[in-house]
């Protein structure tokens, strides 16, 4: 899975200021990507708010990403959730053509055992025809994916390829990079700490700045993979006030604030999300202003 290799970023969804999908946002922030050196798309995944999409919307969101995409980079699709078997039955009658991988999230708000995570996976596993990236996360799920049940699921399943690792632990990542099967691949879901663990023997990161600041987060992490540590800490420090301002209220009010003073979409979110306030907004301002 050498196209997981390096930044894929979770891309936002636009919408216009009636709420409405923003189609010619969403095709220049895909074009904004491409032109800046990111490695891949993710697609629908929990910064694309689908959350709060229609299962029309969702459609449209990735037939306009496939289309104006039209094959540079490989595409990751999100398709996740709590209800095992509803998310298995999704994969299932999901044309995934286009796909390279699915990113799945850990189920939430449940918060089942360890033997529950590694059964929901299992499910999915069987479902699926396409590589699976499991996704930890639990800031959001209310439930850590232990590294031994990544471990597992690494160790067991063909198709289970890599962990999008979010629990903001890096010695936990450590665990998983020592000992994970050959080929298996951790990738970081934390944008903060994203270098080191690439360092640490990570193979990237699925980035939510890194599609507000592509070309220089994209660089870090190639850095990064290289060893180039000198290089790569240089671009760390100069991005990482950006990560701070970018979660300081909620994702992706954040990154959208920012997306909107680069001119690429609006700012604008669906409830019960809410649009950064005045006072981020200045944060964000400066720091573009002044970057």
């Amino acid at each position: 899975m050498k196209e997981l290799l390096g930044t894929g970023v979770a891309l936002v969804t636009p919408f216009n200021e009636d709420k409405s999908v923003d189609f010619e946002g969403l095709a220049r922030l895909v074009n904004y990507q491409i032109d800046n050196g990111v490695n891949y798309l993710v697609v629908l995944g929990t910064t694309g708010e689908p959350a709060t999409l229609s299962a029309e919307e969702k459609e449209q969101v990735k037939a306009t990403i496939i289309k104006e995409n039209n094959g540079r980079l490989p595409l990751v699709l999100g398709i996740g959730g709590n209800n095992t078997m509803a998310v298995a039955a999704e994969i299932k009658t999901t044309d995934l053509t286009a796909f390279s991988a699915i990113l799945s999230v850990s189920p939430y708000y449940n918060k089942p055992t360890q033997e529950g995570i590694y059964l929901h996976f299992k499910a999915i596993s069987e479902a699926s025809s396409k590589p699976i990236i499991v996704y930890n996360v639990p800031g959001r799920t209310g439930k850590n994916m232990d590294a031994s049940t990544i471990l597992r699921l690494a160790n067991d399943f063909k198709n289970i390829v890599a962990v999008k690792e979010a629990a903001g632990d890096i010695v936990q990542a450590m665990r998983i990079i020592k000992h994970k099967p050959a080929g298996f691949m951790v990738i970081s879901g934390d944008d903060m700490i994203a270098l080191p663990m690439v360092l640490a023997g990570g193979a990237g990161v699925i980035s939510v700045i890194g599609q507000g600041l592509p070309k220089d987060f994209s660089q870090m992490i190639q850095f990064g993979l290289q060893k180039n540590v000198i290089e790569a800490n240089k671009l760390q420090y100069k991005i990482m006030d950006s990560i701070d301002y970018i979660f300081e209220e909620c994702n992706p009010s954040g990154i959208k604030a920012l997306l909107q003073k680069k001119a690429i979409c609006s700012s604008n979110v669906r409830l019960p999300l809410v649009k950064a306030t005045e006072k981020l907004e200045q944060k964000l301002t400066n720091f573009i202003d002044n970057y």
